[in-house]
């Protein structure tokens, strides 16, 4: 990974956690399925065909990746890099996007050296709009002042969830149907965006019509990630049970020496607990009905063990702690969730024995789970006003943008101009300079939320870890399952979704630092249903069922 990842990941893995980037809004998980038209519930599912696998042909690596979402492995930087565009994409007349970052916003344009250098690769003045999250309005408010002035830029970043309303309806009136362009071997055309996993091209299906390119994104979810050191004393964190975990912990508690065994992020560790049990990642279906995680067994057996692990003490007393990473490489603490992203970013940045927890039976019976993430962030649309001519052009300004690791405008993208961003270390490893992490990173960001690489695992210097990583990778993936309304779209869950999630996760919290009782969650879950839970499982319902016909 390149520092660009780095800081991009950091934030999405954030926001996995946080629930910004949950299923829900236009992702899909049928071969073919796409989502139905808002206001109409989910009449018009229909099929599509999604665009043709094409591996682009580039140094191979030395771990091989796969089609469930095992990333490459790169132990080094390719020595021989690709050529996979092979002249500017643009036609000379400025390109407008509409993007965001999460970070130090990007230099000026006219003061940027990378943007200057963008604008020269490409062909055409990329004009970006970047709204940056830390100081602007939310990107929805951005996104929606643009669609009523009427000012829709040529490219439009759809994120997984952000409270955008409508949004088949408005791709309809509004943006390209892609799938003449992009569908089955039309995609061909565009060799970077061929080279796009299957499931991230799910993500941008609706109405069974491709209606984006999508930006790809990391397939694993969230880990629970530990300093090996810490486990030592009770031969590591591996486990038999949830109590074998317990009785662990309490031994390695160490509260004279201010020695802690887990993060004080409940409703992360509650998450982790769920996998244990054998709860479904959000919903599960059974002959055509759904029962959210909320309503099982499995997730309530969670929950009282994450209220047992609060009393024994495991959780580091303040619940505002800021320095979960520096504890982690100090030995004070042993564990803490991460998404799997900002796992990759950890590992460059702390100087620990890195390791992962991997799910397990949490009692006879249990049929443990590691929850699969979306394996895009949103996707890019193209105004509906494009003539075919513009349109082309765009395309072939998204397949430069999304260029793999191993070739020449990769290494631009991640890292900018060499010698002035980034240069070479002796083993050919790459080292950004103070102009490349002021510029290369800052523009780099939102320009990677418009189109980007598949992702790889790229460690420089930690060829170990980056084997250790790719192996837990496979074991997590033997089994992953996958909430199965993604890419079923729900208006409810787009407007009431994450606050009526937030509303369950802070009575979480409460039941687990023993503010409330287990059985408070009962009332939980009916506010829950009440307040739009049964409306989205309708919903939902009725998607799926259309889709089987």
């Amino acid at each position: 990974m390149s520092s660009q990842h780095v800081n991009r990941r950091t934030f999405l893995g954030a926001a996995g956690a946080l629930g910004i980037a949950a299923t829900g809004m236009s992702t899909l998980t049928g071969c073919s399925t796409g989502t139905s038209a808002a206001g109409k519930g989910s009449e018009a599912f229909s099929k599509v065909k999604l665009p043709a696998y094409v591996p682009a042909q580039v140094a191979a690596p030395d771990l091989a990746g796969s089609a469930e979402g095992l990333d490459a492995a790169y132990l080094r930087y390719p020595k021989n890099l690709v050529k996979s565009v092979a002249a500017p994409p643009g036609d000379g007349s400025p390109i407008t996007a509409l993007t965001e970052t999460f970070t130090t916003p990007a230099p000026a344009m006219g003061k940027n050296a990378y943007w200057k250098e963008l604008n020269k690769r490409l062909g055409s003045e990329f004009r970006m709009n970047i709204v940056v999250e830390t100081t602007d309005d939310s990107y929805s408010s951005k996104f929606n002042a643009a669609i009523a002035g009427g000012e829709i830029p040529d490219l439009v970043w759809i994120p997984p969830n952000q409270g955008l309303r409508r949004i088949p309806e408005l791709l309809e009136a509004k943006f390209q149907d892609l799938t003449p362009h992009l569908s089955g071997n039309a995609v061909k055309e565009y060799p970077n965006l061929a080279n796009l996993p299957e499931f991230a091209w799910k993500t941008a299906v609706i109405n069974g019509k491709i209606f984006g390119v999508p930006v790809a994104y990391g397939r694993m979810g969230q880990v629970y990630v530990t300093n090996e050191d810490f486990w030592k004393p009770v031969g590591g964190a591996t486990f038999t049970s949830a109590e074998d975990f317990l009785a662990k912990g309490r031994e390695l508690l160490d509260v004279k020496r201010h020695k802690y065994v887990l993060e004080p992020a409940y409703t992360n560790h509650v998450g982790m607990y769920a996998q244990w049990f054998g709860a479904p990642s959000g919903w599960s279906l059974k002959n055509g009905k759904l029962v959210h995680q909320f309503e099982t067994d499995e997730f309530r057996e969670a929950l009282e063990f994450g209220v047992k692990v609060s009393k024994a003490g495991l959780f580091w007393p303040d619940p505002n702690l800021t320095t979960t990473r520096e504890k982690m490489a100090q030995g004070t603490l042993g564990a803490y969730v991460q998404s799997f992203p900002s796992f990759l970013v950890d590992v460059k940045t702390y100087d620990f024995p890195f390791g992962v927890i991997l799910p397990f039976a949490a009692k006879a019976g249990a049929t443990p789970h590691f929850y699969y993430g979306l394996g895009s962030v949103g996707f890019t649309a193209i105004n509906k006003n494009a003539d075919k001519k513009r349109l082309e052009m765009l395309l072939k300004v998204l397949d430069y943008l999304a260029a793999p690791f191993g070739t020449e405008e990769r290494l631009f993208l991640d890292n900018g101009i060499e010698g002035t961003h980034f240069h070479r270390t002796a083993k050919g490893d790459v080292e950004l300079t103070d102009k490349g992490n002021a510029e290369a990173v800052t523009t780099g960001m939102p320009v990677s939320f418009l189109a980007n690489a598949p992702e790889y695992l790229y460690l420089p210097g930690q060829a170990d870890l980056t084997r250790r990583i790719h192996d837990w990778q496979k074991k997590l993936i033997a089994m992953a399952v996958i909430d199965p309304t993604v890419g079923h779209y729900s208006d409810t869950y787009a407007s009431k979704g994450n606050s009526l999630k937030t509303g369950v996760n802070d009575g979480i919290k409460d039941i687990v630092a023993g503010r409330k009782s287990v059985s408070e969650f009962d009332a939980l879950v009916r506010t829950w249903r009440s307040g739009g839970g049964d409306r989205i499982r309708a919903e939902y319902e009725k998607s799926l069922a259309q889709s089987t016909k």
